[in-house]
């Protein structure tokens, strides 16, 4: 099946988890380092080893605390090896897509912001590559005009450092005030030169500086997502992140027979 959904976080203890998202027919999952890198290499490969088993594939959120674009060179400093950690453990995890809030445009100027981004993704592709980590950096679509991240800003990006882009529809939803233009997403999608495609949906609320919360995800905004995906036949992992996103990602998955 070219469309796959899960929820953004595995539950606790993340075994039994992993067996109840198997059980709801659920075909993938992102761990959730959000807070913190909470897990070390032999508990990522343990937790990677049940997820294959379970032919459930896994997929990592960085920690909250990144900002690439920082002033300040230590904050750079910390986003970079928070990124780093997380691709550590997604290669014992076997989580191709390392997800990731590049950070704000602070006073610079998007091109100033852009450059910055850049910079740090290829320097941390070396080390991937040194590493022999089997993971993708793969930043997100923000949902605050504040943010570094908009659609073309990471097509670009990909283009320039073949990262991956995480598509977070929510985020976009709420960044353009409620207008999403799925022609125009879908569209630059499909020129994403790796596969499957990786992306985040929900229910979101907006103000007038974009994102403000999270929430339930409306049956019309699943089925409207499922329809554009499903017309531009896309290989696709959908990690919900709303309030229940293991209640959402089986909602989603019911709409897809």
């Amino acid at each position: 099946m070219p469309i796959i959904v899960g929820p953004a976080g595995l539950g606790s203890p993340a075994v039994k988890g992993l067996d109840k998202i198997k059980k709801a027919g659920l075909k993938c999952a992102e761990v959730e380092f959000t807070h913190s890198i909470y897990m070390n290499n032999k508990m990522a490969n343990e937790i990677g080893q049940h997820a294959e088993k379970l032919g459930i594939k896994l997929s990592i959120h960085c920690p909250y605390y990144i900002n690439l674009c920082s002033s300040k060179k230590s904050v750079r400093k910390s986003s970079k090896k928070r990124i780093l950690d997380s691709a550590e453990r997604g290669h014992y995890l076997n989580a191709k897509y390392i997800v990731f809030h590049s950070g704000y445009y602070g006073n610079l100027k998007k091109e100033q912001a852009y450059k910055i981004v850049k910079d740090a993704v290829l320097e941390m592709n070396k080390v991937i590559k040194k590493n022999k980590w089997k993971v993708m950096l793969c930043p997100e679509t923000t949902g605050k005009v504040s943010q570094f991240g908009d659609l073309d800003e990471l097509y670009k990006l990909h283009r320039q450092t073949r990262c991956a882009v995480c598509v977070d529809f929510a985020h976009m939803r709420a960044k353009y005030k409620g207008k999403i233009d799925y022609k125009h997403i879908c569209g630059i999608m499909k020129k994403f030169k790796f596969s499957p495609l990786h992306a985040h949906f929900s229910g979101i609320t907006w103000g007038p500086k974009g994102e403000k919360s999270h929430k339930i995800t409306p049956i019309n905004e699943i089925k409207e997502l499922l329809k554009w995906l499903k017309k531009y036949k896309f290989n696709i992992s959908l990690i919900n992140e709303s309030p229940n996103p293991f209640g959402d990602a089986v909602k989603t998955s019911r709409l897809l027979h």
